[in-house]
């Protein structure tokens, strides 16, 4: 108060409020949520508190509905009529307008060649994560685009490999670097300054969406556009924060979130707390975010891509969510087998292509599905199939949800326009017309695939990671959910004997080589659950 007397801003406001203020009978009462109508006595001691120019007999005439006034128009040149009109055309007009900058117009977005650093593949064992680390420093060094890119941690930078942004992009900080940090010795030392491009939060994710939201709206709010790129550990975005997500879509943010560490077995070791097989499913519930769950490198550049074109390029009000795993393996280069025509890059942004043709050379032939980190396991069922003359035709999901979507769209307007021919869509004409088998093997609960189940041809096996599972190694938890190799290869051959193309012998032959157990204990759920 003392700083406000002094002419500046109060630091702090404390508002006493009294529920039901100014109504007298239940002033302060928490029954004024349910008062609906209210007596004469009532309406006059409201109007007598407030000081409305209202008589006893306008009040009690509109209470008996014999045409009295509730409602006093002060009228049009009244000075509270007039400093209304003044302040609404102040902000805009009467009429809630909103006219955010063209971004489109104002920023040059990076060639499509920039992206494409990852397209000849690399035989060295790399994740997704560090792919992702690779192509936002490159996007960062873009110009006056990359001087507008944010990026945004919570919680242990170095796990996401952003350390070595501290030193070259450096950690935001209003009134710079006040103290020696721990590493002040080393050539990635955390390093504050006032023209910081990075903000590191503190452990909080609530904190953290919320300037997340101020970065993705400045657009609109400022004028100056912004691009979030915010990197947590999986578990703790859509199931911490996933109000605030819900809050950053209905105030139209433009941004990237990456969920890391994803999956249900890739962090093994610490419990429960990092096993998020869900959080796909859970984004698929809000309509602004377009979630994507890549295997490789390739993938994960092209979405990127896509995101920036379609937010800035287009001007789109959307919010991408990004699974980005930390299991090194070797990256392929894109493939060049076509999907329906397409390219794997085109097929990768519908959400589905053709990774890899089967070898003609087999007298069997099963389709397989991938993700994420997964997808290493579905390219070594392969091998083990050929073991037992079965070829095998893999893809790669990169997008469930946008699947899922696509088809509900094209199945409602089959509805609604019922003499016209039903209209097409991606997943059924990709998977549709067949009556073989497919295995689908994924880090995400069940229920995710199973938003496509219906538009897959022949036999669909889906294998998931449902329930807690343990914390073990990331074998022996992929065994457990039964999402590993030997789990894949052996649903494609149980399927392929319930359709009679192999002998039931020969699955019962792979169950017992691979060493897969019937039973299936989880302590977590023993006591809840009867078999």
């Amino acid at each position: 108060a003392k700083n406000a007397e002094s002419g500046g801003r109060p630091t702090v406001i404390l508002a006493k409020t009294l529920k039901g203020f100014s109504l007298a009978t239940f002033q302060g009462r928490n029954t004024v949520h349910q008062q609906k109508t209210m007596k004469d006595e009532e309406m006059m001691s409201f109007r007598t508190v407030l000081d409305i120019p209202l008589s006893d007999d306008q009040i009690k005439m509109g209470g008996a509905g014999l045409g009295g006034e509730f409602f006093r128009n002060p009228g049009p040149d009244s000075p509270e009529v007039k400093y209304m009109l003044d302040r609404r055309q102040a902000l805009g007009g009467c009429y809630p307008t909103r006219t955010p900058a063209k971004v489109s117009s104002l920023v040059e977005i990076p060639p499509s060649d920039l992206y494409g650093m990852f397209d000849k593949g690399n035989p060295k064992d790399v994740s997704t994560t560090m792919a992702f680390r690779d192509l936002l420093r490159k996007l960062m060094k873009f110009g006056d685009f990359g001087k507008r890119l944010c990026p945004m941690v919570t919680d242990e930078a170095r796990t996401f490999g952003m350390n070595a942004f501290f030193h070259e992009f450096k950690i935001h900080a209003p009134f710079g670097q006040h103290y020696t940090p721990v590493d002040h010795d080393s050539l990635m030392k955390y390093a504050e300054a006032p023209d910081g491009q990075m903000l590191q939060e503190g452990i909080s994710e609530a904190g953290a969406l919320c300037t997340w939201i101020a970065c993705g709206t400045s657009y609109a709010s400022q004028g100056c556009p912004m691009l979030p790129f915010f990197i947590y550990y999986s578990m703790f975005g859509f199931q911490r924060v996933g109000d605030f997500i819900w809050q950053a879509a209905d105030a139209r943010s433009r941004g990237f979130l990456l969920g890391a560490t994803a999956g249900r077995t890739t962090l093994n070791g610490e419990g429960l707390q990092h096993q998020d097989g869900h959080s796909l499913l859970m984004a698929l519930s809000n309509p602004a975010v377009i979630g994507w769950d890549p295997a490789f490198a390739y993938e994960l550049s092209y979405i990127v891509e896509d995101g920036i074109q379609k937010m800035w390029g287009e001007d789109k009000d959307l919010i991408y969510y990004i699974s980005v795993y930390n299991e090194n393996h070797p990256m392929p280069p894109v493939p060049e087998v076509k999907t329906l025509g397409k390219t794997a890059k085109e097929g990768c942004l519908k959400g589905l292509y053709k990774f890899s043709e089967a070898p003609a050379d087999k007298p069997l032939t099963v389709r397989l599905i991938g993700t994420g980190s997964i997808m290493q396991q579905v390219l070594r069922a392969e091998g083990l199939l050929a073991e037992f003359g079965v070829g095998c035709e893999i893809w790669s999901a990169t997008n469930i949800g946008e699947l899922h979507r696509e088809a509900f769209r094209k199945e409602r307007y089959a509805r609604l326009h019922p003499t016209e021919p039903a209209p097409k869509f991606w997943v059924k004409d990709c998977l549709g017309d067949y009556d073989g088998v497919t295995v689908f093997s994924s880090d995400n609960i069940s229920q995710y695939p199973q938003l496509i189940e219906k538009y897959v041809g022949g036999d669909f096996v889906i294998l998931g990671t449902d329930g807690f599972g343990r914390s073990d190694t990331r074998e022996k938890l992929r065994r457990f959910f039964e999402i590993d190799a030997e789990s894949v290869a052996v649903a494609a051959l149980t399927a392929l004997s319930r359709q009679g193309k192999v002998d039931a012998k020969v699955a019962a032959e792979a169950i017992e080589k691979f060493g897969i157990k019937y039973e299936r204990p989880d302590i977590t759920m023993d006591d809840c659950i009867d078999e």
